[in-house]
């Protein structure tokens, strides 16, 4: 009988698509510069002399999430196959993350942010960042991530643990989630500044080798698109919408603000998912938010499905790293949860 869960210490010939690229070098010059010193201008403001991470009930009505158009916006990702880099799948999601947040954001509010890293075995990666901003008018700010690529291998499974996995869970459903908020914010402009980040290059490193994982959050924080970017925090998803999910308050996310992280459970208990979020401390969880916080400063905190174990380790689903990792252990009522909270706090809390 296997675990419920498995053990994990950390979360550890595709070309640029020239037709995208083309696009973006045919518009004006003008226009990508404009985008550029927009953010320059607003990011440089600090917000109000509020604290950081003060919520309460502004009395506003939330937009309705649609948990089916999350799910099918996981099922698309899904369907172009394994995103590991360099592969086919790989480019089609990236030229429909950006064209979908192109018509949510508006074309001047999307970019592209490519980049190469050579991988193993001289293999050369091509990455890419995919960036949008809400609400340009707001300096008040948060910043809204995950990854978009999958792992390029399936370790945990017997069963071709060398071939890349679907990711519907680890990737996908973190995307899912956030593209569904991007359509509501398109139609219900946010009070606040919301800006999204789809992360590439989370999951290529290959186990107890974190120098090749979160490569686009390294090069995001290393390489700042705007300079001064001061959100007022950062919350990222990761594996948001599997079977049995629990997101107990991940370790890492304790350290870098525990009041935020506080905060954010009181409300999802407040939303009736206490049971989902329940009020205790998880494990230390590798992953893109710690390159956030360690290279930019920004607190950014982690949802994500993990259990910490009687030695304090992370335990992950059964279907972590594995081809079972598809559309059929998603599930729309855990969906539906992280998407409440997520426009809760957006329209009601900040």
């Amino acid at each position: 009988m296997r675990p419920i869960y498995n053990l994990r210490i950390s979360k550890a010939g595709l070309g640029f698509n020239h037709n995208v690229l083309k696009s973006m070098m045919k518009r004006p010059m003008s226009r990508i510069v404009i985008f550029v010193l927009t953010f320059f201008f607003f990011f440089q403001c600090t917000g109000p002399d509020e604290p950081r991470f003060s919520f309460s009930d502004k009395g506003r009505i939330a937009p309705e999430f649609s948990s089916g158009q999350a799910f099918k916006y996981i099922r698309t990702q899904v369907e172009f196959g394994p995103r590991n880099p360099n592969s086919p799948g790989h480019q089609q999601t990236r030229d429909f993350l950006y064209s979908e947040l192109q018509q949510f954001a508006g074309e001047r509010n999307v970019f592209l942010q490519s980049f190469v890293h050579e991988g193993y075995e001289g293999e050369t990666l091509h990455l890419h960042n995919i960036i949008a901003a809400f609400n340009l008018e707001s300096s008040d700010r948060i910043v809204l991530a995950a990854h978009w690529d999958t792992r390029p291998r399936a370790e945990e499974d017997p069963d071709r643990p060398d071939d890349p996995i679907p990711g519907a869970n680890d990737g996908g459903s973190g995307v899912g989630v956030l593209l569904e908020l991007a359509r509501i914010m398109s139609e219900n402009p946010p009070p606040i500044g919301v800006d999204i980040i789809f992360f590439d290059g989370e999951d290529y490193g290959e186990t107890g080798d974190l120098q090749n994982y979160f490569l686009g959050a390294r090069y995001w924080g290393n390489n700042p698109p705007v300079p001064g970017y001061n959100p007022r925090f950062g919350i990222l998803l990761d594996m948001v919408g599997g079977e049995g999910a629990v997101f107990p308050k991940e370790g890492y996310s304790i350290r870098f603000a525990p009041s935020l992280v506080d905060a954010v459970w009181d409300v999802a208990a407040e939303l009736g998912y206490e049971e989902l979020f329940p009020d205790r401390e998880g494990a230390l969880v590798s992953d893109d938010h710690v390159i956030v916080e360690r290279t930019t400063g920004i607190p950014m905190i982690n949802i994500i499905h993990h259990e910490r174990s009687e030695q304090g380790g992370a335990l992950f689903p059964p279907y972590w790293h594995t081809h079972q990792d598809n559309m059929e252990i998603i599930d729309r009522d855990v969906l539906q949860a992280i998407g409440d909270l997520m426009v809760e706090l957006i329209y009601n809390r900040i």
